[in-house]
């Protein structure tokens, strides 16, 4: 018994091979792997050499300052202990006169900690701010010249240590703050 293909079922046969043979190449041809990093932010805002360099320059422009506020309140403790120590001997007016030294100190204290507060909040905003760009353009150059497709930042639910990159840009980090410091 011969069997007779017919037409039609030949047609189907060769469109299901042409299709096996187009998965077949485009499976070959398929794009590279998405590449995907993670960075722990916290981590490189507490560790890159320009923050803290950033807080040790904030630290030594606000140091008169502090050392003048803590004299200060040292001054304002000092002052408490005599009124303390010598209420049963003071005069009516002596006492209130060192009552009022002890209030007007009392509210230069409170403004110059105020004062210092926000001139402190302000100048690390912009310290924080510069950080914060060069930071990011090193992550940003870093995915580039690795050919990453996706930095993520902290906070994120879940991330492998094999996708952490954060000590690699610390790494770049550190780099360029030796080179500005050559400089």
């Amino acid at each position: 018994m011969t069997h007779h293909v017919q037409p039609r079922n030949l047609i189907r046969a060769l469109l299901l091979l042409w299709a096996i043979a187009l998965a077949g190449v485009a499976g070959a041809q398929s794009p590279p792997p998405t590449r995907i990093g993670y960075v722990d932010m916290k981590r490189l805002l507490d560790n890159a050499p320009q923050v803290v360099a950033g807080r040790q320059k904030l630290e030594r422009e606000f140091a008169a300052r502090d050392t003048t506020l803590k004299a200060d309140e040292k001054r304002a403790g000092e002052l408490r202990a005599r009124q303390t120590r010598e209420a049963a001997s003071l005069s009516r007016a002596d006492a209130d006169s060192l009552q009022r030294e002890i209030d007007a100190l009392d509210r230069s204290i409170k403004r110059s900690r105020d004062g210092l507060r926000a001139d402190l909040k302000t100048r690390s905003d912009q310290e924080l701010d510069r950080s914060w760009r060069e930071i990011n353009d090193a992550v940003v150059e870093f995915a580039r010249e690795q050919s990453y497709d996706l930095i993520v930042p902290s906070p994120v639910v879940y991330a492998s240590p094999k996708v952490d990159v954060t000590e690699q840009i610390l790494e770049r980090l550190r780099r360029q703050a030796a080179k500005g410091a050559a400089k």
